[in-house]
């Protein structure tokens, strides 16, 4: 093998690793908003949400459910106060729980941008009573910032499905 054929090599396997790295990237800081989205906590500032979030990011629901109802959102701050009004202490859920499943990750070849499709299933109990579980699709896209970490670009969610669940005392015992 040639020096030129020895560096060409290398770059490539150079390459490949950062796409795979990235993609593992992609996922951790989905799960991180997951993580968040779902912990209770009295911090009404959320300082980790906003890292999570590209410049000019955008929020949106999609779809004949959630086009109405969650709207768009653009920019960290409207995000942030958008997502943070359904996080603790806020009323609306007295607990939730996000659980992502069949996740397709691919990474542009410049390993600028990236794109993510996930499986969602949220479990809510509501402050005002009653549970839900509802299925979703996910679709992000996301941008490699400055400083080679990952944010959210463009966060997409239709729902599926959504039936009622019982909670009783039997179940939580």
């Amino acid at each position: 093998m040639t020096s030129a054929e020895t560096t060409a090599t290398a770059s490539a396997l150079a390459s490949r690793l950062d796409r795979l790295e990235s993609a593992q990237a992609v996922r951790t800081v989905l799960a991180r908003y997951m993580l968040l989205c779902d912990q209770p906590c009295a911090d009404r500032n959320f300082p980790q949400l906003p890292d999570l979030f590209a410049d000019g990011a955008v929020w949106e629901g999609v779809g004949r459910h959630y086009e109405g109802s969650f709207g768009r959102h653009q920019g960290r701050a409207a995000i942030v106060a958008f997502v943070a009004s359904y996080l603790a202490p806020s009323p609306h859920f007295a607990r939730n729980l996000h659980f992502l499943t069949s996740d397709q990750v691919s990474v542009a070849d410049d390993g600028a941008t990236a794109r993510g499709q996930w499986l969602m299933l949220q479990l809510s109990t509501y402050g005002g009573g009653g549970s839900e579980a509802i299925t979703a699709r996910l679709d992000v896209d996301f941008q490699r910032a400055g400083d080679g970490s990952w944010r959210i670009a463009h966060f997409r969610t239709e729902r599926l499905e959504c039936m009622p669940w019982g909670v009783g005392k039997e179940a939580s015992a």
